[in-house]
């Protein structure tokens, strides 16, 4: 899959091995993983497994997240975009379409989420043509939770996630 989308300060394009430094600095961040149960990863070639995950999403599935690129330096700044969630049970929900994003945290606070997540939706409605999209966030992870809401979605309620023993929200957002 080549997929390649620009906003005003972004570009969003499929994940690619070449991004692996990328993804590892993002991954490897304890503060990236305050909200995402702790979990950073520890070597390349974890990081390495999830690209691989992603692009072997591209392929069965036609969709996954997106690299994220900031124009002004060409620096990886993390990833964004809609991917089908088939792996979890997410509040009763086992196959979805959720929105996301995760950025290297010195790109926090310069409103890519929302820039990147508006993009997405628009392009999951209007090109992928979905009736819905979901996300969702650790609880007191209020950034996460004001960038889903400027793109949108609404808040429906706090569910327990049983598999990661975390304490999430969920959003929903229909393709009026």
């Amino acid at each position: 899959m080549t997929f390649h989308i620009e906003t005003e300060r972004l570009i969003l394009r499929d994940l690619r091995i070449t991004d692996l430094d990328g993804m590892f600095e993002l991954d490897s961040d304890p503060e990236a993983h305050k909200y995402l149960g702790n979990k950073p990863v520890k070597t390349k070639e974890e990081s390495k497994k999830i690209l691989e995950s992603v692009i072997n999403q591209y392929k069965e599935r036609g969709i996954g997240r997106w690299a994220a690129i900031e124009k002004s330096s060409g620096d990886f700044i993390g990833w964004s975009g809609i991917r089908l969630n088939t792996e979890h049970n997410m509040n009763g929900f086992t196959r979805y379409y959720d929105v996301g994003y995760r950025l290297i945290p010195r790109y926090w606070k310069k409103g890519y989420a929302t820039e990147s997540g508006k993009i997405a939706v628009d392009y999951a409605f209007n090109v992928l043509k979905l009736p819905e999209l979901y996300a969702t966030t650790e609880m007191g992870n209020e950034a996460s939770h004001n960038a889903l809401l400027k793109i949108r979605l609404e808040y429906i309620e706090d569910f327990f996630f049983e598999e990661e023993k975390l304490n999430l929200r969920w959003y929903k957002i229909l393709n009026k």
